[in-house]
């Protein structure tokens, strides 16, 4: 949903970049792949640690690389397969990563188990709304929409483990629980989606010879 209110004040501030870099010679795939393995590092080293502040706005940074790489393609005027491909592969690693540190938190220092569960739930329903959309267009279905898309997820949750890392009660709580319901939700909401767009499409349009003929004048 976000996606839909926020892309054009954030293309205002990231394609000045992507530009600078395209300039310079930089691939989109080169930044994607760093802002990968800086986000990966961050969530699997700070947030075990019980560093959830520090965890939170170093990811946030490299999380924003994701949106550098986008803003490099516009610049250069065209994108390639294999780059929307490592874009998609490379949101699942940090998305994982994100969700398997906070789990690995709630499990360990943080000895919040059962947190740990719904830490889990958003691992495992983020995933399955990504390969929902992703399996739906391979098969020329749609999927779009939902209640909580990327963007949602990343922003509750880094925001939930920064509150929580500043020493504010039950933040985390609440956004892991929220976003585990929201996120199990949005799965439902996809799968209604793909079933609606195969129905649609099975119908596919009427053959001519299939529609009655107009009633003659005067009948």
């Amino acid at each position: 949903m976000l996606n839909v209110f926020a892309r054009v004040h954030v293309d205002r501030v990231t394609d000045p970049i992507g530009r600078w870099l395209v300039a310079r010679g930089i691939a989109p795939d080169v930044v994607t792949v760093a802002g990968t393995v800086g986000s990966v590092a961050a969530a699997l080293w700070f947030l075990p640690r019980d560093e959830l502040f520090t965890g939170a706005v170093v990811i946030t940074l490299f999380v924003f690389f994701d949106l550098i790489d986008g803003a490099m393609a516009r610049a250069r005027g065209f994108s390639t397969p294999f780059g929307a491909v490592l874009d998609s592969t490379c949101d699942r690693l940090v998305d994982g990563a994100l969700f398997a540190g906070l789990t690995w938190w709630c499990l360990g220092v943080g000895e919040e188990r059962t947190l740990g569960v719904a830490a889990l739930l958003c691992l495992v329903a983020g995933q399955l709304v990504s390969y929902i959309k992703a399996r739906a267009e391979g098969a020329g279905l749609s999927a779009d929409g939902g209640l909580v898309e990327r963007a949602e997820r990343l922003i509750v949750a880094l925001v939930g483990a920064g509150l929580h890392g500043l020493g504010v009660p039950y933040a985390l709580h609440v956004a892991l629980w929220v976003l585990a319901a929201a996120s199990v939700w949005t799965v439902g909401q996809r799968i209604v989606a793909v079933h609606r767009s195969a129905r649609a499409a099975s119908a596919g349009p009427v053959p001519p010879d299939t529609v009655p003929p107009d009633p003659a004048p005067n009948s």
